[in-house]
């Protein structure tokens, strides 16, 4: 890590969804070098949003992941604005290879978002524009998820806002449960008993699974796994970032519990060569019991399967999530960044948080927000709002080669751990912090 990264990379618990805590005051603010441009609105203190809204045309990129949230959002602002959004769906594969050419060349749009374990090494490359002094104005600021904002702050400036937070919890098929005998409305309480869940169900045969996980997928596995060792109280990273923790006893515990499960022939087919392009159908298709799950699926996945949503435990209990999802700003090549905050000023509005995102079953991205008249509909949105507050976004700078890359180290521990039966957690762990330190 460089030495002049003034933001800290000690994993944050995320302030995003702490049911409860009152709204701030609206206090009355200008607009971040715009206030008297044509076409300005009046600030979120009066009413509306920052920026400049104009009828100037934006382009904005996502990730395919995120589509179903993008698209709501971007339709919602282009019905109600006089800029437009042009919306660019990237499948997840090409997605950083795009964003590299397009910045090598300066051809990056407007706004584009990023999974968020990549925004800090996108920052420090200089991807972004600052926007400091725009953040600081909106009076809502510390409701803002704190995690999404470490992740993008560097030398003391805020370069993204959150644009979709996901949240890994577990999902389970009640219709599946009530033919292997289980309970539906009992989900497991810790990891030992998911994999007795697992098995019991796999036991009902034919094209039924127990579990299914992205076994080549270093980015599911990060994602739905971590969450297991803070569920215990450990850690997974040191609290700078460049310290691998993933050779602990209940790290290990951990991999012992799945590799079981692979043992036992309770993992669907394809879970060992699973890249994360297709690593939640088998759930969809109404073919696996139980699995970790991203809680931005839910309203989906709700429209084939009678979803049952949990909390992800520890070994013997406890509960935890990651709080990942996706980040965004404005490029360095944009031309038009009043108009660019127009929309992202909007994007953190409470119109758009609660009824575009609130109201699609999504979590919100400011606290004070997170209790809302939809959440509150769903006792399984409850539950997602409830554990995002035990939740944490890890922060590293090499996170991306650590963990996420197709040859990261962390996929050859999995692979020695849990397919493989070997012994070789404690060597493979030091490779990670070797990669992290980089």
């Amino acid at each position: 890590m460089t030495n002049d990264r003034k933001r800290s990379t000690v994993t944050r618990m995320t302030s995003a969804a702490v049911i409860g805590l009152m709204a701030l005051g609206l206090a009355a603010c200008g607009t971040s070098g715009s206030g008297t441009s044509p076409g300005a609105d009046p600030g979120p203190g009066a009413g509306g949003v920052e920026g400049v809204d104009d009828g100037t045309s934006l382009t904005l990129w996502t990730r395919a992941p995120m589509e179903q949230q993008a698209k709501l959002l971007v339709d919602a602002y282009n019905a109600s604005h006089e800029n437009q959004v042009d919306l660019t769906i990237v499948p997840n594969d090409d997605y950083v290879a795009k964003v590299g050419a397009a910045a090598g060349s300066g051809g990056l749009p407007d706004l584009f978002a990023a999974d968020i374990v990549y925004v800090p090494n996108w920052v420090e490359q200089g991807l972004f524009q600052d926007l400091t002094g725009r953040i600081d104005e909106l009076p809502f600021k510390d409701e803002i998820n704190a995690g999404h904002l470490e992740a993008g702050t560097y030398d003391d400036a805020a370069h993204v806002l959150p644009f979709v937070l996901d949240i890994s919890v577990l999902f389970y098929n009640k219709d599946l449960y009530e033919q292997a005998g289980l309970d539906p409305e009992a989900p497991p309480t810790t990891l030992r008993e998911m994999a007795e869940h697992a098995k019991a169900v796999d036991a009902l045969g034919g094209d039924v699974d127990g579990t299914f996980f992205g076994g080549n997928c270093g980015g599911c596995l990060v994602f739905t796994w971590f969450p297991s060792v803070w569920a215990a109280g450990d850690e997974v990273m040191a609290n700078d970032g460049t310290e691998s923790l993933l050779a602990s006893e209940t790290a290990q515990e951990v991999y012992d519990i799945y590799a079981d499960l692979v043992a036992s022939d309770a993992v669907g087919a394809g879970t060992r060569d699973e890249t994360g392009a297709t690593w939640v159908a088998p759930f969809q298709e109404g073919k696996v019991g139980v699995m970790p799950y991203p809680a931005t699926l839910l309203a989906t996945t709700d429209e084939s399967v009678d979803v049952g949503v949990a909390p992800i435990p520890g070994p013997d209990g406890g509960a935890s999530t990651f709080v990942g999802g996706d980040g965004i700003g404005i490029s360095k090549d944009s031309e038009s960044s009043d108009q660019a905050w127009h929309f992202l000023s909007w994007m953190m509005s409470e119109d758009a948080q609660v009824e575009v995102l609130a109201k699609n079953g999504d979590v919100t991205s400011r606290a004070d927000l997170a209790d809302n008249e939809y959440s509150s509909q769903d006792p399984r949105v409850v539950t997602i709002n409830e554990v995002a507050s035990q939740g944490r976004t890890p922060v590293a700078r090499n996170f991306q080669q650590a963990f996420n890359a197709p040859t990261s180290p962390w996929l050859t521990l999995i692979r020695n751990a849990v397919f493989e039966g070997g012994t070789t957690v404690p060597e493979d762990n030091d490779e990670i912090t070797a990669v992290l330190q980089q």
